[in-house]
């Protein structure tokens, strides 16, 4: 009945007559787990509200039981092995109060939303119990009972697709365009590419030929049209093509890795088949989140979410479990291969995410290191919103006959947020903040303020409320797993109308409804600047971001102006002034001045050739 997460109590001879084993695969495709609980009662599950009550409970009273071991190993009183009688743990749960509540990022069930501690073998759905499987099956047949016939027609026709190798071809309607008009396309959308035999972008997700249940889960989960990363880098990736993609923060790039991923993993009887690396835990525990949006209802479609911050042994558990997709990051899953836990040798996809961070970070090595474990036949995709420093030797490293996709200007801000520059002393920064929440034309609640240091965000977090009365709060690494997890609840459920945090929220996380950013304290970069400001622009929402300069932020003037006065961006006059400004300004026209005169050209060539000579002749 149940993949249990721990190793559960041996069942004797008498209580295996009222139940039936279930046959799991090991990564090669043969029987592994013969341990978990059928029940005799849910093939006659009946649909009417009556009788779906009286079901139930006899579902839940007939078999409290416990369940036979992960070894699959049916053992009666007189044959069981005495040297395992000291490893019995407890039975199966019976009922849903009986269970705790889930940490955050731990399995939650799809009925009660405790602790998900056991896979229900008919609908591979999260449950905590007994009571809670036979109430998930009944809904799940009542359900089913509603299909049309014509449903069901389609529901074998894609049952067909799912046992067909996937095989990525350019749709008509694509085909029939015209190179002109692809182009024109590209250059409207702002997507630059560069490499070898390029698919042409989609304009609709209809045009992979995705599974009816991946369209629809696509659909529920908000995807209509695909933005212009998903238009180019999902054909590429669909094709088995190495990517290294950049595009603005929240342009929706984990659906673009996610949809190649699940395509390439689907028919995939060896487990784990798919790997994404992400640097942080909250990052990590989104792309699941994603992830199981997109893969609900594809069967055999299973994560395991393997992060730090929180309890190993449960991940360990999950991991066991045939899990198609590992979604970590990278010390974590260090730490679980040098134990030998998990085994990569049949990864056929690998994904790593903010690459940028990653570098900046020092992950790299520890990135090399995870990848040396994986066979060297497999699909990488290295996916960034900047173009980091480092990424071209990284990319040469790892990625063959690769395709580079970039989506707008290399490291320029998010095209959908305003940005306004306020040149704001230090003593007048708190003022300044207070008169922004205070104004009716600014203030769009919930509001993002980025500061640089842990102390900070407290102070100023008690500040805002003592001042304000705003439900105010801060976030930092600091807080505890729970802590961050219940803030980002909090700020997508809008219980917060300020939030005060370090760059921790600053990269990756897709906060929707977040429409004004303060950059309380100017970044330390100007990549830093460009994630922290695409906060208030997600996904094609347009938003404002205002930031507070200074000479404390001297150093990044010149980075300021080239790249924010592009975008129309009106600059305070203090900044245009500075001497700091003209002073690096100049340094720069030296440096490509030195630059251009190194080069050889034919208008300098021959001068090059009189000076070396007269340098000759004097030694």
């Amino acid at each position: 009945m149940f993949l249990p997460r721990s190793v559960k109590v041996k069942r004797t001879a008498d209580e295996e007559k009222s139940c039936t084993a279930k046959k799991s695969k090991l990564s090669s495709g043969g029987p592994l787990l013969e341990d978990i609980t059928e029940f005799q009662d849910c093939q006659s599950v009946r649909t009417d509200a009556s009788a779906s009550t009286c079901s139930l409970n006899e579902i839940v009273q007939d078999h409290t039981e416990p369940v036979a071991g992960d070894r699959g190993v049916t053992l009666g009183k007189d044959n069981q092995d005495p040297a395992e009688d000291s490893s019995l743990e407890e039975p199966i749960k019976s009922f849903s109060k009986s269970q705790r509540w889930a940490e955050p990022g731990e399995p939650v069930c799809v009925v009660c939303g405790r602790y998900g501690e056991y896979i229900c073998d008919k609908t591979e759905a999260d449950v905590c119990s007994l009571e809670c499987k036979a109430k998930h099956l009944l809904q799940t047949q009542a359900k089913e009972n509603q299909l049309t016939s014509d449903q069901l027609t389609n529901s074998q026709a894609e049952s067909h697709l799912l046992d067909t190798p996937y095989l990525y071809t350019d749709h008509s309607f694509i085909l029939g365009l015209q190179d002109e008009q692809v182009e024109n396309l590209k250059l409207q959308l702002g997507i630059a590419v560069q490499g070898q035999q390029v698919p042409r972008p989609i304009v609709e997700f209809e045009h992979c030929g995705f599974p009816e249940t991946l369209n629809r889960n696509l659909k529920n989960s908000g995807y209509e049209v695909p933005t212009p990363i998903q238009m180019q880098m999902i054909p590429v990736g669909l094709m088995g093509r190495d990517i290294v993609a950049s595009a603005d923060t929240g342009s929706g790039k984990t659906a673009a890795f996610l949809l190649p991923v699940i395509m390439k993993v689907l028919n995939e009887t060896e487990t784990p088949s798919a790997l994404i690396l992400a640097p942080t835990r909250e990052l990590a525990i989104q792309i699941e989140s994603q992830a199981k949006e997109l893969m609900a209802g594809l069967r055999n479609m299973r994560t395991v979410l393997l992060v730090g911050g929180l309890p190993l042994p449960p991940q360990l558990h999950r991991l066991r479990q045939s899990v198609k997709v590992i979604i970590a990051t990278p010390g974590r899953l260090l730490e679980i291969l040098k134990q030998s836990s998990v085994q990569l040798h049949g990864i056929k996809i690998v994904v790593v995410d903010e690459v940028d961070t990653m570098l900046k970070m020092g992950f790299q090595q520890q990135v090399l290191d995870i990848l040396e474990d994986i066979s060297h036949d497999h699909q990488t995709i290295l996916v960034s919103a900047t173009i980091p420093v480092g990424i071209e030797h990284l990319a040469n490293q790892l990625l063959h006959n690769f395709v580079r996709i970039t989506i707008g200007e290399k490291n320029q801000p998010c095209s959908n947020v305003r940005q306004i520059i306020l040149w704001v002393e230090e003593p007048s920064k708190k003022k300044k903040l207070f008169e922004i929440l205070n104004d009716e034309k600014l203030f769009k609640p919930p509001v993002l303020v980025f500061v640089d240091c842990k102390l900070g965000a407290d102070l100023l977090s008690d500040a805002v409320h003592k001042i304000t009365g705003l439900q105010c709060t801060a976030m930092h690494s600091e807080k505890s797993q729970v802590e961050r997890t219940d803030i980002l609840q909090g700020l997508l459920q809008e219980k917060y109308e300020v939030i005060v945090s370090t760059g921790v929220l600053g990269r990756g996380l897709d906060l929707v409804n977040v429409k004004l950013v303060v950059n309380f304290d100017m970044p330390s970069s100007m990549d830093e600047y460009v994630h922290q400001v695409g906060r208030a622009g997600r996904l094609g929402h347009s938003g404002t971001a205002i930031t507070f300069i200074n000479n404390n932020s001297k150093k990044l003037f010149w980075d300021v102006v080239k790249r924010v006065k592009p975008t129309g961006t009106i600059l305070p006059p203090q900044l245009l002034n500075s001497p700091y400004l003209h002073d690096q300004k100049r340094r720069e026209q030296q440096r490509l001045k030195q630059l251009q005169n190194s080069l050889v050209t034919g208008d300098n060539i021959m001068d090059i050739i009189r000076k070396h000579k007269k340098n000759n002749s004097q030694r």
